[in-house]
């Protein structure tokens, strides 16, 4: 990697590896953005890279992290910045969901783990960051939630719904403390998507369902529009649904 400051905007996208995060580094790297992917697996992160055009793939550089890891965090922030010297846009995109998330049968090691992964990583991240954004009075924080943040449902189970309560308040508390540093903060409450979490559900979803539900571009399409709007205007919630819903 080089250690060149970079002239172009600056995107960490977190969850890059695959679904909502992989879609939307990609976006990014076609609108010829600079993008940092952060995500567990080296190999996933890598394979979004290969996805890129040719053209494309020399801006997305990646950057392995577990967000339950406090001190990889900071490590893989200040690693960041120092290569780039700068972070325009932050997209939490990384997610995690357990099949056995009911109340009756939530264990204590699956609800850390969504947490850490859903809201815990997020603050460290955006912690991590705001600094940086502070001392140039600009930046953009998107946070990818869910119509879970919004509306408990058993299909979701409790311990997404609370971290993606948490994820909406985060955003919030954004916008309330630093809207006079230049900072502006959305969240996108998506409903169903076709990515590799359905596969946690204990039932997972059959084709026909999965083929009405919306793809990770669409979701992609709203943090770029989100991202790319003048400093002036501040989306702060995006609420986007199926137009189609499956009710088999």
């Amino acid at each position: 990697m080089s250690a060149k400051k970079s002239s172009s905007p600056v995107v960490v996208v977190t969850g890059a590896g695959s679904g909502v995060g992989r879609a939307t580094a990609l976006k990014f790297a076609a609108e010829g953005w600079c993008v940092a992917l952060i995500g567990r697996r080296a190999e996933t992160l890598a394979e979004t890279v290969k996805l890129a055009p040719a053209a494309a793939r020399r801006p997305l550089h990646v950057f392995p992290c577990d967000l339950g890891d406090a001190r990889a965090i900071a490590q893989t922030a200040a690693t960041i910045l120092k290569q780039f010297g700068r972070i325009d846009v932050l997209v939490n995109a990384a997610g995690q969901n357990i099949p056995r998330r009911s109340l009756g049968e939530l264990s204590a090691a699956d609800y850390v783990a969504v947490m850490d992964a859903n809201i815990n990583g997020v603050l460290l991240l955006v912690q991590a960051f705001l600094p940086a954004m502070r001392r140039v009075g600009a930046g953009t924080i998107v946070n990818i939630g869910s119509e879970a943040g919004k509306q408990a449902s058993a299909k979701s189970g409790a311990a997404y719904v609370i971290s993606k309560f948490g994820l909406t308040g985060l955003t919030q508390s954004i916008n309330a403390e630093e809207r006079p540093n230049g900072i502006r903060a959305c969240c996108v409450f998506p409903g169903d998507i076709d990515t590799p979490i359905l596969n946690k559900r204990a039932v997972p979803p059959p084709p026909e369902a999965r083929a009405r539900m919306m793809q990770p571009e669409d979701i992609a399409a709203c943090v770029w529009f989100a991202a790319a709007l003048p400093a002036r205007a501040t989306v702060e919630e995006i609420l986007i649904r199926p137009s189609r819903p499956w009710t088999g």
